[in-house]
């Protein structure tokens, strides 16, 4: 098995003129084994670079290779679970694993697709037309799943799951990565869910990739603190750093940066999430973005950059 999952150098995609640009210059690596987080906005790409990554359609600039190879020629070893999730609607719960299995002769986990398929209740007799969405999302899940694939895409596979389904499937989901040594990338407006779940973060704004590598590193290079913002306090402290956002309550400064030096004096740090990162990013396009473990990573971190004008949060 490869290294790597998934590399893409300046990969980019257009649709036409009225289409526009989905995807720009985005250049990273996944390295295999990981769980990945694909997060950002409605629009910003993330279905894009998933329907690249299956071969279900080409780059308009750039490269991509999955699992080390292009992706057309990797597609027996991945699996693809799209938001609208096709299945055959006249087939039965159980012609469609049927079907799962004699499409994957020297994989397929007859065990695994069951089991997932029918834990929600599911009537093996029943018509994929009679589903309720989450139902067929299970089916989805399980198809991908019955694969065994190296590498698992997910498009919001949880979005019409109840709370209780939802943990039960990213139980199954995780022990497949553990068990396998599967790479997923799964994207999800839910961030808080994915935190517990996911090792590694791809996050695209407007098309754009904003931040890649493991969770953990990039939390460690960012720093979350409040300090004095009276007198321009807050703007000499930042000056050395590399300032994400500065937020101005009251008399203190809160800021998100990525020291370029000592922290600033009197300065408080805060505890750091996933969420408060990945919000914190999306709010201020303009700052510098940080891509990890590509060669492009030290040209994406610049030594440091002004402090962001603050802006001032009402109080009561």
């Amino acid at each position: 098995m490869t290294s790597t999952a998934i590399e893409a150098t300046g990969l980019g995609k257009s649709f036409g003129r009225r289409g526009g640009r989905a995807l720009h210059d985005c250049t990273f690596r996944l390295p295999a084994g990981r769980v990945s987080a694909l997060v950002g906005p409605n629009g910003a790409g993330k279905s894009t670079l998933l329907a690249l990554a299956a071969g279900l359609t080409a780059p308009s600039e750039g490269t991509i290779t999955v699992l080390g190879a292009p992706p057309a020629r990797t597609r027996h070893r991945t699996a693809y679970v799209s938001q609208d999730k096709p299945l055959h609607p006249q087939l039965t719960v159980a012609e469609t694993l049927r079907m799962g299995a004699d499409l994957n002769p020297d994989t397929w986990d007859a065990a695994t697709a069951a089991r997932v398929a029918t834990g929600g209740g599911m009537d093996p007799e029943a018509r994929v037309r009679s589903l309720s969405g989450g139902l067929r999302t299970r089916l989805a899940l399980a198809l991908a799943l019955g694969k065994r694939p190296e590498l698992l895409l997910l498009d919001e596979p949880m979005g019409d799951l109840d709370p209780l389904a939802r943990h039960e499937l990213m139980g199954a989901l995780m022990a497949t990565a553990a068990q396998d040594g599967t790479t997923i990338v799964m994207s999800s407006h839910v961030i808080s869910e994915l935190e517990d779940s996911c090792d590694h973060l791809l996050l695209i704004g407007e098309g754009r990739l904003r931040l890649a590598g493991d969770i953990d590193d990039l939390l460690t290079l960012h720093t979350l603190a409040t300090g004095p913002a009276g007198a321009d306090e807050g703007a000499t402290a930042l000056a050395p750093h590399t300032t994400v956002e500065s937020r101005v309550t009251g008399r203190q400064v809160t800021a998100l940066f990525r020291p370029g030096g000592p922290p600033p004096p009197d300065w408080r740090p805060r505890d750091l999430s996933l969420e408060a990162l990945v919000l914190a990013h999306l709010r201020n396009p303009a700052a510098p973005p940080l891509v990890l473990g590509s060669d492009r990573a030290a040209a994406t971190e610049p030594e440091a950059m002004p402090a962001p004008t603050p802006y001032q949060e009402k109080t009561a």
